[in-house]
């Protein structure tokens, strides 16, 4: 699944920018902490995702850092492993919950990608 990180930065399906003010700061805040730090930028978004794990973030959260960790060719089973790794560090309960909020978003992605698709069938459907 591609995931559209843009979707978080209020481009879509909200074209004014100033009604995401919060999520433009994350995505300031996210762009300096990358170019500040020597590591790939792959390893960065594993490393995100750890933290998002450990936190017990909300699904948005994951949404958005996979959206990142996909242009940078990152796929589910790289996620599937940080999991993994962590289980023995934070626990079952922590996993589970990761994994629930995990498929939450992805669904979330699914759906929004499939409701962009069925606008631009009916507005092709319309020009003709």
């Amino acid at each position: 699944v591609r995931i559209d990180h843009n979707l978080w930065k209020g481009r879509h399906p909200m074209p004014d920018e100033a009604a995401t003010p919060v999520l433009d700061l994350l995505a300031t805040m996210t762009e300096a902490a990358v170019e500040a730090s020597e590591l790939d930028p792959a390893a960065q978004i594993l490393l995100r995702f750890a933290a998002l794990v450990a936190l017990d973030a909300a699904p948005a959260s994951y949404l958005f850092h996979f959206g990142a960790g996909a242009e940078q060719g990152l796929t589910l089973e790289d996620a599937q492993q940080v999991l993994v790794t962590l289980a023995p560090l934070v626990g079952t309960a922590r996993i589970v919950s990761a994994s629930s909020k995990i498929s939450r978003a992805l669904g979330f992605a699914l759906a929004v990608s499939e409701l962009a698709e069925e606008e631009l069938a009916e507005e092709d459907a319309d020009s003709l």
